[in-house]
């Protein structure tokens, strides 16, 4: 089923983790994600674990959060829009896959910025880009490197 590229359920096998993922960010790029809307209930979450925080701390820990979301969802993005372009291109080698999935990612992370500097509470910065291609890249690579190591038949596909 999952073999006839010309099926249907085949695209939305193949594209629906990117949509999925864009939808995420949609969905985290409004005026109720924002830091000041965040912060009570991560920190909440975080004493309930950790302990006491004073506030001073907890602006530090708060920021680091947030960025780590951006890394980190970017980075899965970045690994999703990999998967879709590497089933979609399936001649292709690795690294023309990788570099579509980063210009995917910085496409969806520019937008989401741009759309952030309507926002009363939101910012858009470039350096939120940088960070979320940062991730994207260091999820591809580490992808890179395991299927170097478990799958390299899979790897040297490419024709």
């Amino acid at each position: 089923m999952w073999n006839r590229r010309s099926g249907l359920l085949y695209w939305i096998y193949v594209w629906f983790p990117v949509v999925l993922g864009i939808g995420v960010i949609v969905l985290e790029s409004t005026e109720g994600m924002g830091s000041d809307h965040t912060s009570h209930p991560l920190r909440m979450l975080f004493e309930w674990i950790f302990g006491h925080f004073s506030n001073a701390q907890w602006e530090v820990i708060h920021r680091y959060v947030r960025k780590s979301g951006h890394f980190f969802g970017y980075g899965f993005i970045g690994l999703a829009w990999l998967r879709a372009w590497w089933f979609t291109l399936t001649h292709s080698r690795f690294l023309t896959d990788a570099v579509l999935a980063l210009l995917g990612t910085a496409l969806v992370a520019s937008c989401d910025e741009w759309h952030q500097t309507f926002l009363p509470n939101r910012t858009g910065s470039p350096w939120d880009v940088l960070l979320d291609c940062t991730g994207a890249i260091v999820l591809q690579t580490m992808m890179y490197i395991g299927m170097r190591i478990f799958r390299p038949k899979k790897l040297a596909r490419a024709a």
